[in-house]
């Protein structure tokens, strides 16, 4: 399938309930409205095509832009690749679900991860951590230096309450994935979860939201999660 044929696609899956759903998150035009597993079909069609992908995400249409990840070949993506991905990356859905997803499938994901976390830029901020928790909840544990990671909940616990508001709920969900994933720092979570308490995260025109790692944590296991727990896949 072309470039046109896909855009085509993409199009007639749209729904405006969905767009409207987009549009109140943060998005804007141009956009259909696709539903996530909506594209699932046309994916599996497709495969691998990081030419097609880059001419998708560089429509500026945030469902083109959000398919361009799905069928991405992130090992032929460079560090400058994703840095380009995050300059277009204009709101959290695509920060932290379409370029932090991506570059999680990579083996340059922590040194990118890293930079972004440092760079005070809210969404880079925001993709660097979201980054680690698809890292934390799919890779193996012995692929993390332990140091490395509780450094990170010491700086989530020093910094979250002053940070911008993307970057509040991906540190707060951090917390929440080393606690559930990265078996080493369970306990450490915890206490980092309980040492930070509410987190409020602010929202246009909207009430503010107040997110509870520790509540997150004690949640999953009194389910049942297995402490451990790893994904399959990361992207979807």
């Amino acid at each position: 399938m072309d470039f046109e044929m896909v855009m085509q696609e993409l199009e007639a899956l749209g729904k405006e309930r969905i767009k409207k759903t987009y549009l109140s998150n943060g998005a804007h035009e141009p956009l259909f409205g696709v539903a996530t597993g909506a594209m699932k079909p046309l994916a599996k069609k497709i495969k691998k095509n990081q030419r097609l992908a880059e001419q998708l995400y560089a429509t500026g249409n945030y469902d083109a832009m959000y398919f361009a990840g799905i069928i991405s070949d992130p090992m032929t993506m460079t560090e400058a690749d994703f840095e380009r991905w995050m300059d277009a990356a204009y709101f959290y859905m695509l920060s932290d679900f379409v370029v932090s997803v991506t570059l999680a499938e990579t083996e340059i994901a922590q040194d990118v991860a890293d930079k972004w976390i440092s760079s005070g830029e809210e969404l880079r901020m925001s993709a660097g951590w979201s980054c680690y928790c698809w890292l934390l909840g799919n890779r193996p544990d012995s692929e993390f230096s332990a140091s490395k990671i509780s450094g990170m909940l010491d700086q989530v616990e020093n910094t979250i309450h002053n940070s911008p508001d993307r970057s509040k709920s991906a540190m707060n969900n951090f917390i929440y994935t080393v606690g559930i994933s990265y078996l080493p720092l369970h306990d450490k979570a915890v206490e980092t979860a309980k040492a930070v308490g509410p987190v409020e995260i602010r929202r246009d025109k909207k009430k503010s939201s107040i997110l509870l790692a520790s509540e997150s944590i004690q949640k999953e296991i009194d389910r049942g999660r297995k402490l451990g727990f790893k994904r399959k896949y990361v992207r979807c």
